[in-house]
């Protein structure tokens, strides 16, 4: 039988000796605590120096490898110079191993999950190898090094930084001297005063991270306030310190250390054994002698779920104002606007247009029934859309691509365009070229949720029949049909009524996708017009998807009775002036999403909890980890809008209550239209019956 000893620095309290067996062999695994007593340790060494086979170092200062920086600390050395005629190690080999593994494993099995993260680490020197890994997915990278190893609150924020920062600091960390002057230095009264400022920070630090790496040791201060959804990359994770995770509310525990016998073992344990059972010294062991170990006993990270299964991700969403007075809102702005002259405040909006992208609020608290949440920021950019409509595109793209810049920054996974943004130059196919995050425009919800309000609001006024596969005996129109939004809502209504006819202004694309839409629905009956006039009176539904920005798209009077018109574009299409002319009408602005969950967020101008469904795509693609180009360009695939559908309802999106421009919808709303257009009906045929 082979004895393995571990000297750990840590506790007694978790001392051990148990038998197993290990690539064939017998073995005895001792581990012997010293309390942080580097005497004790040395003396341990010795009195096991003559029945142990290799001996494994733990919770001791490692031999850490950093850029090309190798650091042997002195303590480490003095141990293993205890027993020059033993293999000793402290499992640095096995460990960078194990480490970038956990980081490639997590990335394959969850998909995108690193992608962006902001990550801390709280020992940068014994995680370079998992930071190297990272790298390939994120450029947020923050150490501590500076705190914990001198207590200056300042994070290192690059790979590079961190290499500098141990070049420059290792001659003279490891020297008693050094170390002695800054144990004094953090005890003097002037240290003490600020203390409290230096803590607050690194508090600060580890609450505005999504990934935390580290020592359990090194998480013992901190709380749920700054834990809470979080992910920690660590070793040795046992039931209590599990528990310990619980209690703090972090998310998912990344343990990449080894099991044996149904506990986990110190990284130092594992490599001292290899190196027993194949009679090689630490340094003699090689690449395939770790594969063939870690393959034979299956040994791979374990993803663990503290409070079940939890996964946080995130997004970031562009917005504008949608007019001048929505400028007015903003604080400066506001006080601006209630002591200046129209002329000035046109000059005002002319200069936000200029103002690089800000975040405007955090969003939090969406949660899937799946299990998935996310959080995510909405951004700012400030041209109105007479000011984006009046400059060429690449005057917006410039805009995106910082604001893409600044969502990658904050750690989104995906960013979403909003009203105008989305129709600018291509429709987002441009800005996901050269965005440094996959980018969704959200017409395809739009499109989505614009048809699902109206079908309802159809089937509450009950003017039209609806068989039972849904399909409506009746006519609608969609105003602005070869529009990106406007050419999937023909698509998708020519399958859910009778009759659908087309209004834009350009006849060549009408044709186009008249003959698309028979293709795609055989027996469908289109009709095509140059303007929505000529037919308003037949039809019972209507979409308006123009961007007109704020130009009369079509003559409400000529509408017929009890007709449902869906308003998607933004700014709105039929002013609150026309509305207010035909109260026998139901004018809806579009269908907007209920989010699952406890939303909190500023107010965007609707009720607390719902959004705007192009908003809601982003999010939906945020729960399901859908990290990709969605929906861009002008030619809206329908069967992606078929896709958010379904992955909407997964979620637990729910369409809102129904709402106009004086808010929501009530049954009474439903009802007087309903009265109203059967009155017009009625006094229509009293006047054409005879004399």
């Amino acid at each position: 039988m082979k004895t393995v000893v571990s000297i750990s620095h840590g506790s007694s309290e978790y001392d051990y000796d148990l038998e197993t067996g290990f690539l064939g062999q017998p073995f005895r695994i001792i581990r012997i605590g010293t309390d942080g007593d580097l005497d004790r340790a040395e003396a341990a060494l010795e009195s096991v120096h003559s029945q142990a086979d290799a001996i494994g170092l733990s919770m001791i200062d490692d031999h850490y490898e950093v850029g090309r920086e190798r650091l042997e600390h002195p303590d480490t050395a003095r141990l293993e110079a205890c027993v020059p005629d033993k293999p000793v190690t402290t499992g640095a080999g096995l460990r960078a191993i194990l480490q970038e593994w956990a980081v490639r494993h997590t990335q394959t099995e969850l998909g995108h999950f690193f992608d962006n993260a902001r990550v801390l680490f709280m020992n940068g020197k014994a995680g370079y190898r998992i930071a190297k890994a990272l790298s390939e997915h994120t450029d947020n990278l923050f150490f501590a090094d500076p705190y914990t190893d001198f207590g200056v609150p300042r994070l290192l924020t690059s790979l590079k930084q961190l290499e500098t920062f141990t070049a420059l600091t290792a001659p003279v960390m490891f020297r008693p001297a050094a170390v002695k002057t800054v144990e004094t230095l953090l005890r003097t009264p002037l240290y003490r005063l600020g203390e409290g400022l230096v803590k607050g920070a690194l508090h600060h630090a580890v609450s505005e991270s999504h990934v935390i790496v580290g020592a359990i040791a090194d998480l013992e201060n901190f709380t749920h306030k700054e834990l809470d959804g979080k992910t920690v990359i660590t070793s040795r994770v046992t039931d209590s310190a599990l528990d310990w995770m619980r209690s703090r509310h972090v998310a998912m525990v990344v343990d990449y250390s080894p099991w044996l016998e149904g506990r986990p073992v110190g990284v130092n344990v594992m490599e001292a054994m290899i190196s027993a059972a194949l009679s090689r010294t630490p340094g003699q062991l090689g690449p395939d002698d770790y594969l063939d170990v870690i393959q034979s006993l299956g040994i791979e990270p374990r993803i663990l779920y503290p409070n079940g299964y939890r996964r946080v991700n995130r997004f970031a969403f562009v917005i504008h104002p949608l007019s001048q007075q929505y400028l007015t809102k903003t604080p400066p702005l506001d006080w601006i606007a209630n002591v200046s002259p129209p002329m000035v405040m046109n000059l005002v909006e002319k200069a936000v247009a200029y103002t690089p992208p800000f975040i405007y609020s955090k969003v939090s608290g969406i949660e899937s029934p799946t299990g998935d949440e996310v959080e995510g920021w909405l951004i700012t950019v400030g041209g109105t859309p007479r000011e984006i409509m009046a400059h060429d595109p690449e005057f917006t793209y410039a805009r995106l691509l910082q604001a893409a810049e600044l969502a990658k920054k904050l750690g989104a996974q995906i960013m979403g365009l909003g009203a105008f943004t989305k129709v600018v130059g291509d429709a987002g196919v441009t800005v996901a070229k050269r965005a440094p995050l996959p980018i969704t425009t959200g017409n395809s919800y739009s499109a989505s949720g614009a048809l699902w309000a109206a079908h309802d609001a159809m089937k509450k006024i009950g003017r039209v029949d609806i068989g039972p596969s849904g399909k409506a005996a009746g006519k609608a129109m969609v105003v602005g049909a070869t529009g990106a939004i406007g050419s999937v809502c023909a698509r998708l209504l020519a399958k859910a009524v009778d009759e659908i006819y087309l209004a834009a202004p350009e006849p060549a694309k009408l044709l186009a996708l008249k003959e698309s839409i028979e293709q795609e629905t055989p027996g469908a009956i289109v009709h095509v017009a140059g303007s929505a006039d000529r037919d308003l009176a037949e039809m019972d539904m209507i979409v308006t998807a123009t961007s007109g920005a704020g130009k009369r798209i079509l003559d409400i009077m000529k509408v017929k009775p009890g007709c449902v018109i869906t308003d998607v574009a933004r700014p709105l299409d039929i002013p609150a002036t026309d509305v207010a002319k035909r109260p026998d009408v139901l004018v809806i602005e579009s269908g907007e999403i209920q989010l699952p969950g406890e939303v909190h967020m500023k107010d965007i101008g609707l009720p607390k909890g719902i959004v705007y469904a192009c908003l809601a795509e982003t999010i939906v693609l945020g729960l399901e980890g859908r990290f990709e180009n969605f929906t861009l360009g002008r030619n809206i695939e329908w069967e992606k809008v078929r896709e958010i559908y379904k992955l909407g309802l997964k979620h637990g999106m729910k369409l809102a209550a129904i709402s106009g421009v004086n808010g929501a919808f009530t049954e009474e709303d439903f009802e007087r239209v309903r009265v109203l257009a059967a009155r017009e009906d009625d006094q229509a045929e009293g006047s054409t019956m005879p004399a």
